[in-house]
């Protein structure tokens, strides 16, 4: 017999003797339950919008956009299989350029926006899931540190948490309703999956074992009966299957083709393997400890470590099976995440979303536990989310997002922080503060020449992107006799032999680009930027002996014609 308590939100009646979707409100709660939703939604926007070109544009931005650049210039986007991310986002990012221009907000916008878009499909789960569970899920997603600091990046992470969820929801539409909305949606988010990132892969196997696992757990543990033991039919035709299928080929060979403009492309979907296995083992210069992503669940992430210890749940009879194939499924990612010895923080977003309903999940089944015993309605929270459960997971939740706060907007870019990893410094906007300024004063500054004197420069062909005239240099031995320009950015190992090359006067400024790289110098020309620093002498003269000559003109690139990824 069904809970009384626990309603439906499908139209169409659910076969296969299950309860349906569940909510834990009555049905004159519907407006409070939908104000909740616009209300964690509304949260989950507002963290992710808010001031979201406060922070320089990150070293793998500028890779993106360096790509983005090319793209323009090709027409298409060229797959390369040791890049390892897939096509589709550069095509978002390339659209979104075309649209707004060389803005870091209008990179970052489409990844906050998705990222948004799956706190509401978090709450989409209420068709399988109790409302609690959702509502819980979507809370706690929305705050994350992680969640919420990774969509305020243009790279690719955001579109692999929302293919998960897409997914995985499609798999219990298909496994509850059997519907084509079910079939569309796993196979959607599967095929996002392989747009997105070579570690579909892993994903897709620890699905396949958590699926195979969960069959063989329920021979001797049985799952509550509000999902039911086998899929319900389908209802949908073999030629919804081929149509399906059909699309997500055709959007895989578009994308990894460059719009069937580089069909030879299409051998790095193989290729990339080879690659991203021997970076897994080696760490590339990013190897860390198996314990890595603990280590970042205890300093930022506290609801998802409650979410996991509460993944033993799932061993013991009773739990509902979705959620037991959440905490299986989670379990066995972050087990495989773990032994591989490559590890980057952004990659703690793929891990860490099932977590969040296995903690909806503890404060449900705690809170029907407490309900259930007339001496503990209090402590319970009769009847809607309250009591001690709710306000242990609120605790933890509320801590979460202080967390966050305290990074996203104090200490974005701050190296203390361990989400903060290979991210440009605001020294950054010592350069583009006067260079603004000045093409804000003469267009024509776009074409005055400037040299880049760094080992790693990214992302600064991307940000100087609209300048015909920068050089990029890394040893003494590629430099032209004369270094002189409007600006030159130049490394500490460096700053010698540039200033014996110089032979007009500048003002200096110290300058890091990352944290890891020695602090180098910003030079400006004291002649071109003088209204920008009124009543200042210059820091650099040249010695007596150098002829002042007007900026030796500088080629259009960088080393060997032009930047490198």
């Amino acid at each position: 017999m069904s809970d009384p308590n626990r309603g439906t939100d499908c139209k169409t009646p659910v076969t296969g003797g299950m309860d349906g979707g569940a909510d834990d409100f009555p049905e004159s709660s519907a407006r409070r339950r939908a104000i909740s939703i616009w209300l964690i939604v509304g949260l989950a926007a507002l963290l992710r919008l808010l001031w979201l070109g406060m922070k320089p544009p990150h070293f793998d931005e500028g890779v993106n956009g360096w790509f983005i650049d090319r793209m323009t210039a090709s027409g298409f986007y060229h797959y390369d299989p040791g890049n390892y991310h897939g096509p589709f986002h550069f095509y978002v990012l390339y659209l979104a350029q075309t649209l707004f221009g060389r803005e870091i907000i209008a990179f970052r916008l489409p990844l906050a926006l998705i990222n948004v878009a799956t706190v509401w499909l978090i709450l989409q789960y209420r068709r399988f899931l109790p409302w609690r569970v959702c509502a819980v899920a979507a809370l706690a997603f929305a705050v994350s540190p992680a969640m919420v600091f990774y969509s305020r990046y243009a790279i690719h992470e955001a579109w692999m948490v929302f293919a998960m969820v897409l997914g995985f929801w499609g798999v219990a539409e298909l496994w509850t309703r059997g519907t084509a909305k079910g079939l569309w949606a796993a196979m959607g988010g599967v095929t996002l999956m392989i747009l997105n990132k070579e570690t579909y892969l892993v994903h897709l196997l620890a699905f396949a074992l958590a699926c195979a696992t969960l069959r063989i757990l329920e021979l001797f543990s049985a799952s509550g009966p509000s999902i039911p033991g086998r899929p319900v039919p389908r209802r949908w035709s073999a030629k919804t299957a081929s149509a399906t299928g059909a699309t997500c080929l055709l959007a895989i060979l578009f994308f990894y083709s460059g719009g069937f403009l580089d069909p030879s492309s299409l051998a790095g979907l193989a290729e990339t393997f080879a690659l991203w296995s021997q970076t897994g083992v080696d760490g590339n210069g990013h190897g860390k400890e198996w314990y890595y992503w603990l280590d970042l669940m205890r300093l930022y992430e506290w609801p998802v470590l409650l979410g996991l210890a509460y993944s033993v749940r799932a061993v013991f009879p009773g739990m509902n099976r979705l959620g037991r194939l959440l905490a299986i499924y989670g379990c066995g990612a972050l087990a495989a995440y773990s032994i591989v010895h490559y590890k980057t923080p952004w990659c703690i977003v793929s891990i860490i979303w099932p977590f969040f309903f296995l903690l909806g999940e503890a404060v449900d089944d705690a809170c029907r536990l407490l309900e259930g015993r007339p001496q503990w309605r209090r402590l319970g929270g009769l009847g809607g989310l309250g009591g001690i459960p709710v306000a242990v997971a609120m605790l933890a939740i509320a801590v979460s997002a202080a967390v966050g706060i305290r990074l996203n907007y104090f200490r974005p870019t701050d190296p203390g922080e361990k989400y903060v990893y290979v991210q440009t410094l605001n020294d950054l906007f010592k350069l583009t503060g006067p260079l603004e300024k000045l093409v804000a004063q003469d267009p024509a500054a776009y074409h005055f020449p400037g040299h880049i004197v760094l080992e790693s420069y990214h992302p600064l062909p991307w940000v100087l992107g609209d300048f015909t005239r920068i050089a990029y240099y890394d040893k003494p031995e590629n430099m032209p006799a004369t270094m002189d320009a409007t600006f030159l950015v130049v490394g500490e190992e460096q700053i010698d032999a540039v200033e014996a090359m110089l032979t007009q006067p500048y003002f200096v400024e110290p300058f890091q680009l990352r944290d890891g790289m020695r602090p180098g110098r910003l030079y400006f020309d004291a002649e071109t930027f003088a209204s920008q620093f009124p009543g200042r002498k210059p820091e650099f003269t040249p010695p007596p002996a150098h002829s002042v000559r007007p900026p030796s003109p500088a080629p259009v690139g960088g080393i060997g014609g032009e930047p490198n990824p």
